[in-house]
Order: C-alpha cells, then structure tokens, then sequence
C-alpha cells in the first residue's frame, strides 16, 4: 500500500456523474421506446416504483440526438426547472436516484456541473440553483460546485445549506485566480487544476510550474493546504503516447514538492477516451497513479473500486498490455487495439 493511503477508504472519490455532459446511447441498454413511442429512460425510484425520463422533443432536434446520444442529466436538470408539475418529479427523482447510487458506491463529493445546459447565463445559474438545491435535500455527501463560470459557482455557492458539510469548489486555476476569494470566503475545499493562463500544459513541467504558481496565490490566501486537491489534467492517451507519463510524473513531482497534505485528484478517466475497454485502462492508470501520490480521483464511483484498483493483477497480459500503453510504449496504441481485437483483454 503506497505510504500515502492507509486503506481504500482513504482515497477521496468525488463523483463525476451528476453533470450535464453525460451521455447513454440511444440503442444502448439504457434507453427505452414505450409503446406509445415515448423515447427515455427507465429508472426506479427510492421506493422501487417505476418512473421514466422521456426525452422532450426539443431535445430530439439538438445534435447529441442526431448521434446517437440521450443526455439524461441535462433532460433531468431541464424537466426540474421547466417541466410542469409531473415532469418536475420525475426530474427530481432521477437526480435523487443518482445521489443514492454515488453514496452507496463510496463517494466522498459530489459534482454538480450544468455548464451544457443552456448557451445563456441566467439560465446556467438557475439550473445550478436547481441542481443544487435537490442534491441537497437528500444527500449525506458534500456538493462540490463545478463550473468554468464564477459567477455560476456563486450561484452555486449561494443555494448551498451546508446541510452535509462544507463545498468544494471545482475549480480555480491561473485563468481564473479570483476564484480564490469564493474559495476563501465560503471556507471550502478547492481543486487546483494545471492549467495554465492561456491554455492547456504541453507537459509534466508545465504542470508542475503552473500549479507552483498557483499554490503561491492559495497560501497568500492562507488556504489551508489540507483542503487543496490538485488535478494535474489528464489527456487521452490515444492522442499521444505521452500523455500517461505527463499525468504520472506530474502527479509524482506535486506529491515530493508540497508534501502529504495536499491532495492530488483528476479526471482519470479521460486517458481512455477512445480506447475499449476502458475500464481496464481506467484502472490500470488510477493504479499507477496511486504508485505515484494520487490520493483522489473525479470518477464514477460505480465501475472503480479502488479496492479492485490497488488489488490489481499487474502480471496478467491484459494489465501489461495496459500498463505498456500508459506508460508510453506503445505508439498509437497498435499493441494494445490488436489485443483486443484478437480476444486478449477479456
């Protein structure tokens, strides 16, 4: 067990699900056509009766639909702000259901984003209003409020009880260091994304300065550095095989540079964007990370057990192959899709 994690429980799982750009597919086993030929999906809720999120017209001419897409948080989100009466419930249900199924999974935050739901701003900040207030009334679990836009996590921030704890703040980085006062202000945990102030880092040390930089302005702050999560931005490795190694080192020099406190998190998840079997990559990659100071992680709770993560059979081939790839040896994944295409990775 790497010195930084006592036990599973000790890694910190902010769930990522309750956020508008969450996609089932139409065909897929999720989505349903009623008799009627309502389109949506089923779900259960807290008392086991049936309910349903059709889809809305309106949503059938958007692109996502036109490719395959149903995005089920954001009809959710939709029906709970504009729906009448019964769509209102159904809305509220479903979000409820999801609350219940992170929280059952081992979540410590959850994420709100609406950012996708509307292209107008005062229509963002009423979503989050919304959103905020229904995971509210039925979690256990702090909210962390995650937008690009302050002003939509003010909004955020200002429908938040605290009834659960204290938010988190998703996120602050060099193109928004004003973010800080809020942080400051609302005595919140803060994630500290590697970006820089005009873009994307090309690199481990280009992730490392930023977040240097960055930590100078959250200790003039005087944020306590027990409360920083560090997201050190993870990138498809299909795109570059790089791209693991820039994660992995950048997570190692950031846990050397500021010590055990601080907690070191991320999209883990979007090293496999493109990819099959993702969920192999997936924990594969959090493993490594780990190994290398990750102590958190913005993930689906559900198909991640980091329990599974740390018990991983590393000498099989499938985690090999897998390993092999993250690390950058083996371009273009050729290795790693023909295994799967021979059967190998099952």
């Amino acid at each position: 067990m790497p010195r930084h994690l006592k036990s599973a429980e000790d890694f910190i799982t902010i769930g990522e699900n309750i956020h508008t750009t969450r996609v089932v597919l139409r065909n897929g086993r999720r989505v349903r056509t009623l008799e009627d030929g309502t389109e949506g999906v089923p779900f259960k809720d807290e008392h086991g009766n049936d309910l349903f999120l059709s889809i809305p017209d309106s949503f059938k001419e958007q692109q996502p639909y036109r490719l395959n897409q149903v995005k089920h948080f954001m009809i959710a989100v939709w029906k709970g702000v504009n729906g009448d009466t019964d769509e209102q419930a159904v809305g509220t249900a479903y979000i409820h259901r999801e609350v219940r199924r992170q929280t059952k999974a081992g979540a410590s935050f959850l994420d709100l984003n609406v950012d996708e739901v509307s292209p107008y701003l005062d229509i963002q900040k009423r979503s989050m209003e919304w959103l905020v207030q229904t995971v509210e009334a039925v979690s256990t679990l702090p909210s962390s409020i995650d937008s690009s836009n302050t002003e939509i996590i003010e909004s955020g921030l200002a429908a938040y009880k605290r009834v659960a704890g204290r938010p988190m703040i998703n996120s602050v980085a060099l193109e928004r260091v004003d973010v800080i006062d809020l942080v400051k202000e609302n005595n919140a945990h803060v994630i500290v994304t590697a970006a820089g102030e005009s873009g994307m880092p090309d690199d481990a040390q280009d992730r490392l300065d930023n977040i240097s930089q960055m930590m100078k302005h959250i200790e003039r702050a005087g944020i306590p550095t027990g409360d920083v999560y560090v997201d050190c931005l993870a990138f498809p490795i299909a795109i570059a095989s790089t791209y693991g190694n820039d994660y992995l080192d950048a997570v190692a020099g950031v846990r050397e540079k500021f010590g055990p406190d601080i907690h070191i998190t991320g999209g883990v998840s979007n090293v496999s964007f493109g990819l099959p079997k993702r969920r192999l990559i997936n924990d594969t990659f959090v493993h490594l990370a780990i190994e290398r100071g990750l102590d958190s992680g913005i993930i689906d709770p559900m198909p991640t057990s980091i329990q599974n993560v740390l018990d991983l059979d590393t000498e099989s081939e499938p985690v090999r192959l897998a390993i092999d790839m993250l690390r950058g040896n083996d371009d273009y994944c050729v290795n790693y899709i023909k295994a799967f295409r021979d059967g190998r990775l099952d």
